[in-house]
């Protein structure tokens, strides 16, 4: 480590233990400029600003993404990344990673050591680097949860305002150009105003040192709506693209993904969830029933597909107005009709993948089919089957949609080709326009506020077919570019990645050590 680094280790020494009000009585320590031997002079960034971030492009590393897999950051990434043509990476770290045992006010000087590394590496070969708190004290989207809540407790918020202020501290006099800070991954299970509250307080610990740090702010609920009130804290904002998830992450064993229908890009789909007609707490258009129109001429069946039950709900078909079906599920633990129970300890109940296909005939002349909730949470109807008279299917795919407003309206049309078989129509086509108005727009008025907007994660799961993945990929990338935003690839070397990604369907190039994949990496470099 050069002379700027022993300064570093000296002043955490000095300054382990202190209260986020006493730090700032410490001398600034000193870092790289673009005199420190290694600094690339000849590649250098643009300029970042909280009003206007650059289009960078990169990945995320994740080396001290958990505890458990600590490790420090490699210098061949970083080599890698600059040499394919990327100029951007974001860390999502633990900061368990840095304190000294369960004491999360003192600090470990050599796994700070290692997150410097990463920030001289990123000097070194002309990459912006990003450093986010994945898990910061008092909030976290993975397991286990944080035992107090920074959004509730204001002492483990001054913990982590002590978190921050140290990072400000240690990097005083790096430029905005090359480093900035991330303060939360994907806020979610608070209020904009408790959020907002939050972010201020940690400002003020980072402003304190160092005035001029670039903060990007990840969006709220996940990081998938803007905070349009945090114009005023001076921050840019992060955005998210993992929609849909159906294929995003089809196949991922950390999320109910054994619902998802099989993936497919375009997608063309109905809002699956049937709530229950007096949940009041819903819209009321979610309540009202799922509705297919006929006529049904042709058609001698109905067969439908119960995914996953909240609690316990009853579902109704009606035919006409007329009731053809009733049936009561209730959820529990252990085993039994269901597939999978799991409880949910936010809401005290089960929730249960039942996955069971049910069977109605269908009278002659039925002109209207109508799927309601009478009682108990909600259920989603994940497939929908009108079974014709020469046995042929015309077959409609359930999507959870959280965010609409009202229910989906389908129509049936008889086969007009003389091939035998009808089809479903309506609902949602998922394209790139779908991920436009859904996923881009919310935030272009963001922009229009004079915010600065970029996607901090995105990629798919490597269960994901390759081709439905490059397809998908190429919409929203295009999206960003007509945007004007940077981006970063969940991850680089990985289950998302370009490289090391261990997929079953691509025809790997070895370069440097590293299993590439080279059409996802053509596709990257093109945007």
């Amino acid at each position: 480590m050069n002379q700027a680094s022993v300064s570093r280790r000296q002043f955490l020494q000095a300054g382990v233990g202190l209260t986020a009000a006493t730090l700032g009585v410490f001398s600034n320590p000193g870092y790289l400029t673009a005199e420190t031997p290694g600094v690339n002079k000849n590649n250098p960034l643009p300029h970042a600003s909280w009003k206007k971030l650059p289009r960078w492009r990169g990945f995320n590393l994740c080396e001290k993404f958990t505890l458990a897999g600590n490790q420090p950051f490699k210098e061949d990434d970083f080599r890698n990344i600059s040499d394919l043509g990327f100029n951007f990476v974001r860390l999502p770290m633990d900061y368990r990673i840095w304190i000294e045992g369960d004491d999360k006010r003192k600090f470990n000087e050599q796994a700070l050591s290692e997150i410097d590394q990463a920030v001289e590496y990123g000097q070194k070969y002309g990459v912006h680097v990003l450093i986010n708190y994945h898990r910061a004290p008092g909030y976290t989207v993975n397991n286990p949860p944080e035992e107090q809540s920074i959004w509730k407790d204001d002492d483990i918020l001054d913990v982590c305002r002590l978190h921050w202020q140290t990072f400000a501290k240690r990097y005083k006099g790096v430029s905005s150009d090359n480093l900035s800070f991330n303060l939360f991954n994907e806020p979610a299970g608070c209020s904009e105003e408790d959020y907002y509250r939050v972010v201020k307080t940690l400002l003020e610990g980072i402003r304190q040192e160092d005035p001029d740090r670039l903060v990007i702010c990840d969006g709220i609920d996940w990081g998938g709506k803007p905070c349009l009130s945090f114009k005023e804290l001076e921050v840019a904002q992060a955005t998210r693209g993992y929609a849909p998830m159906e294929i995003s992450h089809w196949g991922a064993n950390w999320v109910r993904s054994q619902e998802f229908p099989e993936p497919h890009w375009p997608m063309s789909s109905f809002n699956s969830l049937l709530f229950c007609v007096d949940k009041r707490e819903t819209p009321e258009n979610t309540r009202k029933p799922l509705t297919i129109t006929g006529p049904f001429d042709d058609v001698d069946e109905l067969r439908f597909t119960v995914g996953t039950v909240s609690s316990s709900a009853e579902i109704v078909v009606r035919f006409d107005g007329k009731e053809a079906f009733r049936r009561k599920f209730v959820c529990g633990p252990g085993k039994g009709e269901w597939k999978t129970s799991t409880y949910v300890e936010r809401y005290k109940i089960y929730s249960n993948v039942y996955d069971m296909e049910l069977s109605v005939p269908i009278p002659k002349g039925t002109q209207k089919i109508e799927f309601a909730t009478v009682k108990g949470d909600w259920l989603s109807v994940s497939k929908i089957k009108l079974v014709s008279t020469n046995g042929n299917e015309a077959v409609a795919t359930g999507v959870a949609d959280w965010n609409t407003d009202k229910q989906t309206l389908l129509k049936y049309s008889r086969d007009t080709r003389g091939q035998g078989q009808g089809a479903i129509t309506g609902g949602v086509v998922r394209d790139r326009k779908w991920l436009f108005e859904n996923n881009v727009m919310p935030w272009l008025e963001a922009q229009k506020e004079g915010i600065g907007v970029m996607v901090g994660e995105f990629g798919a799961y490597n269960k994901t077919p390759h081709k439905i993945v490059l397809t998908w990929m190429e919409d929203m990338l295009a999206n960003w570019r007509d945007a004007g935003w940077g981006w970063a690839l969940w991850n680089f070397r990985g289950s998302f990645g370009v490289a090391d990604s261990d997929r079953s369907d691509v025809d790997y190039e070895n370069w440097r050590g590293l299993k590439l994949d080279r059409k996802m990496l053509d596709l990257l470099q093109r945007y």
